[in-house]
């Protein structure tokens, strides 16, 4: 018995002593990682090397607890870091280095319905963080990406602030519908990109290329711009933030006309008898404008845990443009959230983006304010000495400033975006998720013009306006991924969508008010109205999709994509319900293979991309397009059976059931590389071929019934190179510089407009309406082997010895050149010196021409005495009897426009303060511009066919803008 109970106690000694060794080889490690800037890295990964399983990440403030093996090796990992191996001891302090390549590669890009690691990607795509995003003011959130994507034009023809911007990739693919990007805001697509605060976005991918874009169809051949916003995120962080900014602006640049002394010298010198001089000395553009003061404020609050969180954000934005009474108040705000349920296998999210503008757009069409403004004696006064405002008679001579002061104007405009979103993970690698969204849209327009306006003989007029559209979405879709044997890694997707579009409008207007207190809200106290007074209108438009996409990857080197998407809309004819657009693309990591291994010190990615796909564009297929309408007009009848009159009907459209949307089909063939850590670049060469343009064209009667019809017949070509470099030029303990180049070519061209059924031999366009004896004249054409936008006109072969000008034909049809540009340039620098920031942007475009038609409607010397001239026409002694087109008018339009430089500073040691950064930073917005164009600004609009590239005495001045900001966060 002794002997037992001796034998368990040695046993239970030796398990005990055991235990207490093994307990001394193990020790618990605590530490902390952070980046090269000394900020917590959350969620690196600290694994025991020698023990796989043994691990854990860091959390919120980069710290860890491991219990590992006394001596044991550490692997300390996070995406776009160098990994490092170090020997575990206590208090570990971990200093991760960043890698650019290795961050570029691991980025995670939108490619629709999912997203992709930049290194597994087949087609061409460009992706923008949110720290790349233009700098400076910006009104419109379009204008983040000018400059910043090769191939993409972003064009802001006006700084009025309640415009927005024109954005065209690869070139235009439409004559008469949209050649806007589809944009996608967190997987709905067809937002407006407004409804999103720019500063709620996280990042933009721009899908070029048809075999990246046909994932959306008959909405994608303009490309496809993917957003993705500051939602809710399952990373753990609770923090609220503020940015806010104030700037002061000025216009940058005015048309030099004379000023009242040079007008009175000028009318001394030239013996003009029958000048009369008023006696002031105004400036009439001058008394236009106003110092613009604007403001903009962002606040956001966000708590996300494991399993649920939330993310709001407001942001109140005050727009002062230069003229006076222009301006743009924005108020918008978001809230997301998010839940896990079923253990952790089903995500559920919802939202809501909502914005409200207020706002007032001046009049500057070509018989607006700046027109009248530069056709004014600057010797007559702004008012009499009655406080009158002073009114000269004759056409186009109105008071600018009577004008811009003497009307109400407001606009109002809503939009809503609401969803909910459903991912449900079925199996490991198997995941079903639902988006079903509602987009909301309403404009309303209120104006009166009182009965002591000029120009008003009608008793004061009053009109109101309203426009809703409403587009319910639901995208449903299955999605797998696997790898096998570690080389093979499989990914598919297949899904369904379905969306419904309405809008609806009105419209009322009256003239004729016994007193202008009502303005518009009482149309029906005005006694002068007519039958077309009143409108009213309402469309709807159903899309129904079927769409795939399958991705498979040979160890990390061979990467292979497919997709198809079927479309069906209500916009086709009966002969073409159904639309199919497929694409495939493949890439080669040519860096990985073993041929090439000893370049790796050196090379850090060479890889080669190929995609061909078709798209498609149904914009230009408006609703009920394909069927026979009738409309009311050519006066009434007389109904004998009931004894009235009543309005007439007759066919105002021909039936069309071959109508179909516009297809693109696309090559596209790149090369991705990354060499020395440092230097990173993408070069893209595509073809890209629209067939079935959509195109108004006259037909006989009979055996139609109505004079023309939209029909599918062109063909347009653009073919082009695109070019990107970022570089790291130096990194330093203290100082970091990067520099990023994109570089674009594009030409453009129609083959065809015409076939055996329908001829066009050329349209005119460009008309310019409202010149002195040219209102039916026409300077461009839509034709055969010409890009859009042409210029065609007779050659000036300069001024002869008189002052006229020497054109041999004034019938001449020659080319003058084409409002695209061929060339468009982007830069940004970025530099960083322990707390202080700097970053200049610029870009340019470049081989476009402009009519400068200002010019040509100034340089006359019939406007004096009663008008004015430009300073510039006076000393040139030219003396044209009368205003006349040629090519003497179309100049160089290239321009390279100093965008932006902001110095920023953020203030360290903010941490007692309770804040855990505070930066205040400068901006100078529209620095300066480097143009041999002779006009106002060369930024001009190309979209179109009414007048595109032309200069037309109506460009809002460009804003020079002085920023002050600051960025805290908590």
């Amino acid at each position: 018995m002794i002997q037992q109970n001796m034998r368990k106690i040695a046993l239970g000694t030796t398990f005990v002593l055991t235990a207490m060794v093994a307990s001394a080889q193990n020790i618990t490690l605590k530490g902390t990682v952070c980046d090269s800037n000394g900020e917590p890295v959350i969620g690196a990964s600290i694994i025991e090397k020698s023990k796989p399983n043994n691990g854990t990440v860091s959390d919120l403030d980069g710290k860890f607890t491991l219990q590992v093996a006394k001596g044991a090796t550490l692997t300390i990992s996070y995406i776009g870091c160098e990994t490092q191996e170090v020997k575990a001891k206590d208090q570990l302090q971990v200093v991760l280095k960043e890698n650019a390549i290795m961050l570029q590669e691991a980025t995670i890009v939108g490619v629709g319905y999912g997203t992709m690691r930049k290194s597994d990607l087949t087609g061409a795509i460009t992706s923008i963080s949110s720290k790349d995003l233009k700098k400076g003011l910006v009104t419109s959130t379009e204008q983040l990406l000018q400059g910043k994507v090769a191939g993409l034009s972003v064009t802001q023809a006006s700084s009025d602030p309640t415009t927005g911007s024109a954005l065209r990739l690869r070139g235009g693919t439409s004559l008469s519908a949209s050649n806007s990007p589809l944009i996608v805001v967190d997987g709905i697509p067809g937002v407006d990109i407004n409804t999103v605060q720019p500063s709620e976005i996280v990042s933009m991918d721009v899908l070029k290329d048809a075999s990246a874009a046909a994932i959306y169809g008959s909405r994608g051949a303009n490309g496809v711009i993917i957003v993705t916003t500051n939602r809710a995120t399952d990373t753990e962080v609770s923090k609220m933030s503020y940015s806010g900014w104030v700037s002061v602006g000025k216009a940058a640049k005015n048309v030099d006309m004379l000023s009242a002394d040079q007008w009175r010298d000028y009318v001394r010198k030239n013996e003009i008898l029958d000048a009369v001089d008023y006696g002031a000395n105004t400036d009439w553009i001058k008394e236009l404008e106003q110092t613009a003061i604007s403001h903009a404020h962002n606040f956001n609050i966000s708590n996300s845990r494991k399993k649920s969180g939330y993310r709001a954000a407001a942001s109140y934005q005050a727009n002062e443009g230069i003229v006076k009474h222009n301006y743009m108040n924005r108020l918008a705000g978001s809230l997301s959230a998010y839940q896990y349920g079923l253990n952790g296998k089903l995500k559920m999210d919802l939202g809501v983006n909502m914005t409200y503008d207020k706002y007032r757009a001046p009049d500057y069409g070509f018989y607006g304010i700046f027109n009248y403004a530069l056709n004014q004696n600057p010797t007559v006064p702004v008012k009499d000495e009655y406080g009158n405002y002073t009114r000269m008679g004759g056409t186009n001579m109105q008071n600018p400033v009577e004008y811009n002061d003497n009307y109400y104007s407001e606009q109002t405009r809503h939009r809503l975006l609401a969803f909910g979103k459903a991912d449900l993970e079925i199996i490991k690698g198997l995941n079903a998720v639902a988006n079903l969204s509602y987009e909301y849209g309403s404009w309303q327009n209120r104006y009166y013009q009182p009965s002591y306006a000029a120009n008003n003989s009608v008793g004061g007029t009053g009109r109101r306006q309203l426009a809703d559209n409403e587009n319910w979405q639901l995208e449903t879709y299955l999605s797998y991924g696997k790898t096998f044997a570690k080389l093979h890694k499989f990914n598919a997707m297949a899904g369904y969508s379905y969306s419904k579009y309405v809008y609806e409008g009105f419209g009322a207007s009256r003239s004729g008010f016994d007193t202008d207190s009502f303005l518009y809200n009482n149309l029906g106290a005005g006694v002068d109205y007519r039958k077309d007074d009143v409108y009213s209108n309402k469309g709807e438009a159903r899309l129904a999709s079927f769409f795939g996409r399958v991705n498979y990857s040979y160890d990390g080197k061979y990467m292979f994509t497919a997709t198809l998407r079927a479309d069906g809309s209500s916009r086709f004819g009966d002969n073409h319900k159904w639309g199919y657009f497929p694409s495939a693309a493949a890439s080669w990591r040519i860096s990985e293979e073993s041929f090439l291994k000893g370049t790796r010190k050196w090379l850090d990615n060479l890889k080669l991309r190929f995609g061909y796909g078709v798209t498609g564009n149904q914009d230009g297929i408006g609703e009920y397009k394909s069927l026979a309408l009738l409309g009311a007009g050519g006066g009434g009848y007389y109904d004998g059976a009931t004894g009235t009159w009543k309005a007439s009907y007759s066919p105002s459209q021909n039936a069309n059931p071959d109508l179909k949307w516009e297809s693109t089909a696309q090559y596209n063939i790149g090369i991705d590389f990354g060499v020395l850590s440092r230097i990173r670049g993408t070069i893209d060469l595509y073809y890209k071929k629209t067939s079935d343009l959509l195109w108004n064209y006259p037909v006989s009667q009979p055996p139609y019934l109505y004079s023309s019809m939209l029909a599918n017949v062109g063909t347009l070509v653009n073919k082009g190179v695109e070019f990107t470099l970022n570089a790291d030029v130096l990194k330093l303990k203290d100082f970091n510089w990067t520099a990023d180049l994109t570089f674009s070519y594009n030409h453009q061209e129609i083959t065809s407009l015409s076939n055996d059924t329908f001829q066009d031999v050329g349209t005119p366009a460009g008309q310019l309406h409202g010149i002195d004896g040219l209102s039916n004249a026409y300077t461009q054409i839509v034709k055969e082997g010409y890009p859009t936008g042409a210029f065609f006109g007779p050659h000036c072969r300069g001024i002869d010895e008189n002052g006229e000008y020497v054109i041999d034909d004034p019938d001449e049809k020659a080319y003058l050149g084409s409002a695209q540009p061929k060339f468009n340039l982007g830069f940004s620098t970025n530099a960083t010196w322990k707390w202080f920031d700097l970053s200049v942007a610029a870009y340019g475009m470049f081989g476009q021409k402009i009519l400068n038609a200002t010019n040509m409607q100034l340089f006359t010397d019939t406007r004096m005495p009663n008008k004015n001239i430009p300073d510039k026409f006076a000393k040139q002694g030219i003396k044209p009897d009368k205003i006349t087109y040629s090519d003497y008018w179309i100049e160089d339009g290239s321009f390279l426009r100093l965008q932006s430089i902001t110095l920023g500073f953020t203030i360290p040691g903010t941490k007692k303060w309770g804040l855990e950064t505070l930066r205040v930073y400068g901006t100078i917005d529209n620095v300066c511009t480097i143009t041999g164009y002779s006009g106002l600004d060369p930024e001009i609009s190309t979209s179109g066919l009414d007048n595109p590239g032309i200069d037309l005495c109506n460009v809002y001045p460009r804003t020079r803008s002085f920023i002050f900001g600051v960025n805290v966060s908590f």
